[in-house]
């Protein structure tokens, strides 16, 4: 078998779920098969890929608000004139840039491509609609929610997170036997315990405090400073590590911060161990990003839930709420007393932690990779769908 696993790097939770899934195939797939993963914005030019990629932090950056308002409008069933010709203008749009993957895709024979945007699905399905490709897709969404752009026919299969996101999936014309709920994929490295005090111990979490771990993202956006000076500034001695991804400027800046001296502080840049990370924490304190989410519930690790991005964000922290996972930091001003609250109640927070653990779908990535090549089986014999 050929697998092809496209990503899209508009945030980063996209290409570590293909990631995940790229390592779960490689459990799975028969001897002499083999996997690609492809992040479909290198596959276009500079401009196309700067306001497709970027524009969408920019946004929520200036005008979150805004965002959201996009998010929602986009989210409703395509019906009527205004619709249609904003979905046909978004298609014509990427036709034109992503020449070099319409050609990948007709060079190469592929039993399955598998998606983690919407993206490439949606080019898919039009070179599919108009009868330039054949080969069969598969779409795994990456938050709790989903949306009507993730729908994307002809398509195979669409792995959900919830039962809700399949549900709504159904109600905008998805076929149920076309969906299954597997979880958010995580890399398996999340699934497998180290050893807490091990990972406490090599990381310098110190053993007579607790640990946070601050998470800025993959490109360190959002109020990174604001937030770690609200944990400075709470009175219980804490160790506190910050991963700034690979925003440098966002970690010198950090790294000038005074710090009192009851905390234990390590600023960190882009790092390949936040498994080993959330394993040794006793809290995560982020932005609530699929991937991110997932990982945390993985590893029963509870969330401080900060600065959510409108729209998708905001339905993940709905779901960490309601699963009794998280708690929520409206005002970033008071997110010192929240966290530090919240420290001195161990019950709650252990009570979290199994929470926590409860709505995680560990193998959700392995789960993904069996059903796609029970897919692609049924598919060569004219079986079913699975």
């Amino acid at each position: 078998m050929k697998i092809l696993i496209l990503s899209a790097s508009v945030g980063a939770g996209h290409g570590r779920a293909a990631e995940a899934l790229e390592a779960a195939f490689q459990t799975v797939l028969p001897k002499g098969s083999s996997v690609r993963h492809i992040d479909v914005l290198q596959l276009t030019n500079s401009v196309f890929r700067r306001i497709y990629g970027k524009a969408y932090f920019d946004l929520f950056r200036l005008s979150p608000h805004l965002l959201g308002y996009f998010y929602d409008y986009l989210d409703r069933p395509a019906r009527g004139t205004h619709f249609a010709v904003g979905d046909r203008l978004r298609l014509l749009t990427e036709r034109a840039n992503f020449r070099r993957l319409t050609a990948l895709l007709r060079k190469e024979r592929w039993d399955l491509i598998v998606n983690t945007h919407f993206l490439p699905a949606e080019i898919i399905a039009s070179m599919r609609r108009r009868g330039t490709l054949t080969v069969p897709q598969a779409t795994v969404t990456t938050d709790y929610d989903t949306h009507r752009l993730w729908v994307n026919q002809p398509c195979e299969h669409y792995f959900t997170a919830t039962p809700e996101g399949a549900a709504y999936l159904h109600y905008v014309g998805v076929p149920s036997d076309d969906l299954s709920v597997t979880g958010i994929p995580v890399h398996p490295s999340f699934a497998k315990s180290k050893g807490r005090e091990v990972c406490r111990e090599k990381h310098g979490f110190l053993p007579d405090r607790p640990a946070i771990l601050q998470l800025a993202g993959g490109f360190g956006v959002g109020p990174v400073e604001i937030i770690f000076k609200g944990l400075l500034g709470i009175e219980r001695p804490l160790t506190v590590a910050v991963v700034s991804g690979s925003n440098a400027e966002v970690r010198e800046r950090l790294e000038k911060i005074p710090v009192p001296s009851r905390h234990a502080v390590r600023i960190l840049g882009f790092s390949k161990e936040i498994d080993e990370l959330m394993e040794a924490a006793d809290l995560l304190v982020s932005k609530p990003g699929g991937l991110t989410s997932s990982e945390a519930l993985t590893k029963g690790l509870p969330l401080a839930i900060v600065n959510p991005i409108p729209g998708q964000e905001s339905r993940n922290s709905d779901f960490l709420l309601e699963a009794g996972a998280a708690v929520k930091i409206n005002n970033l001003c008071v997110l010192g007393e929240k966290v530090g609250g919240l420290l001195g109640e161990p019950e709650r927070l252990a009570a979290m932690k199994e929470n926590a653990l409860r709505a995680a779908r560990p193998l959700a990535a392995i789960t993904i990779a069996k059903r796609c090549l029970s897919l692609v089986d049924k598919k060569r014999s004219g079986g079913p769908r699975p």
